[in-house]
C-alpha cells in the first residue's frame, strides 16, 4: 500500500509541478498569445513528459498486480479474480486511463489533427473520471481517518477533472491552467503523504493501529470512538494546512517564475480628446452667438 500511494503521488508531484511551471513561463514570456496544453515539449526529447506518463503507470500498474502481490500474480488458480486483490486491480485501473491519455497525446500530435487540442483535454478528463469514481465506488470500506484522507483526494480529483473539462472551451485562461496544475501537485503530496502516515508503523494517530483483515491486507482502525473523532479531525487539520502551503508556494513560484522571466507590461494609450476639445468649442461659440442675439435685441 505504501508503495503503490508513493509512487503515484510522485508521477503527480512531478507532473503537476512542470505543469506550473511551463504555464507561468508561457504566460510570463507572452500573456497575449498564450494558450493552455496539457503537456510541454523538452529540449531533450518532445515527448519526455508523456513517456514519463507512461513509464510510471506501467511500473504502477505492474506493481498493483504483479509485483506486490505474495504469489506475483493477482489471479486465482482457475483465473478469476479473488476478492483479496480486488483494490490491486481498482487501483491499477486509475493508472491505465492515463497511460491511454499519454499514448494518444503522442499520435495526436505526430497525426497533427485538427481535434488535437479539444481530444487530448477530453481524454486527459476522462482519466480523472475514472480515477475519482474507482475512488468513490472502492471495493475496501474506507472508514475512519483512512476514509477521511480518500474523501478529501475526492475533492482535489473534482478539481482536477473540472478544470480540465474547461480548458476545452476556455483554452486561454491561465488562471484555469493554473487552478489544474495546483490541483495535480497537491493531489501528488496528499497521496505521498497518506501513504506515510497510514501504513508506516508507528506513524498512525495516538489509539490507532493497523490491522489486518480477513480478506488480506491492513487497514488503519481506531481503539475507540474518542480516537477515531481525533484522528479524522487530524487529518482535516493536515489538509486545511496543506492548503495554505501549496498556495504559498504556488503563489511564490509564480513571483518567483515572473521575477526570471519578466511578465511584458502592456501599454494602452490614452482616448485622444481632440473630439471633447471640438465639444468645448462648439459650446463657447453657442454662447457667443447667443450673447450677439440678447445685444441686438
Amino acid at each position: 500500500m505504501l508503495e503503490g500511494h508513493q509512487l503515484l503521488g510522485f508521477g503527480f508531484f512531478i507532473i503537476g509541478l512542470w505543469h506550473l511551471f511551463n504555464h507561468i513561463k508561457l504566460h510570463a514570456l507572452s500573456s497575449k498569445s498564450y494558450t493552455s496544453t496539457l503537456w510541454f515539449p523538452t529540449t531533450i526529447s518532445r515527448y519526455l513528459e508523456l513517456h514519463f506518463v507512461i513509464l510510471s503507470c506501467t511500473i504502477f500498474i505492474a506493481t498493483e498486480l504483479f509485483i506486490a502481490p505474495v504469489h506475483h500474480q493477482p489471479f486465482d488458480p482457475d483465473g478469476t479474480i479473488p476478492s483479496t486483490h480486488l483494490h490491486t486491480f481498482e487501483h491499477s485501473s486509475m493508472g491505465l486511463p492515463f497511460l491511454v491519455y499519454a499514448t494518444f497525446a503522442i499520435v495526436f500530435d505526430r497525426k497533427y489533427t485538427k481535434a488535437q487540442h479539444g481530444l487530448t483535454y477530453l481524454l486527459g478528463a476522462i482519466a480523472f473520471a475514472q480515477e475519482f469514481l474507482l475512488m468513490h465506488l472502492h471495493s475496501r470500506d474506507h472508514a475512519g481517518p483512512e476514509g477521511q484522507y480518500h474523501l478529501l483526494l475526492q475533492v482535489l480529483v473534482i478539481i482536477s477533472l473540472s478544470t480540465t473539462l474547461m480548458g476545452i472551451g476556455f483554452p486561454k485562461s491561465f488562471l484555469v491552467s493554473f487552478v489544474r496544475s495546483m490541483s495535480i501537485v497537491f493531489q501528488g503530496v496528499w497521496l505521498m503523504l497518506m501513504g506515510v502516515l497510514l501504513w508506516t508503523p508507528g506513524l498512525q494517530p495516538k489509539g490507532c493501529f493497523m490491522h489486518r483483515e480477513k480478506a488480506g491486507g491492513y487497514m488503519v482502525k481506531c481503539s475507540d470512538d474518542e480516537a477515531l473523532h481525533r484522528a479524522v479531525t487530524l487529518v482535516n487539520i493536515q489538509f486545511s494546512w496543506l492548503v495554505i502551503g501549496v498556495t504559498i508556494f504556488a503563489m511564490s513560484f509564480y513571483l518567483i517564475l515572473v521575477a526570471r522571466y519578466g511578465e511584458k507590461v502592456e501599454y494602452v494609450s490614452l482616448p485622444c480628446r481632440q473630439e471633447s476639445g471640438s465639444n468645448n468649442i462648439d459650446v463657447e461659440s453657442q454662447s457667443q452667438k447667443k450673447s450677439m442675439e440678447i445685444d441686438q435685441v
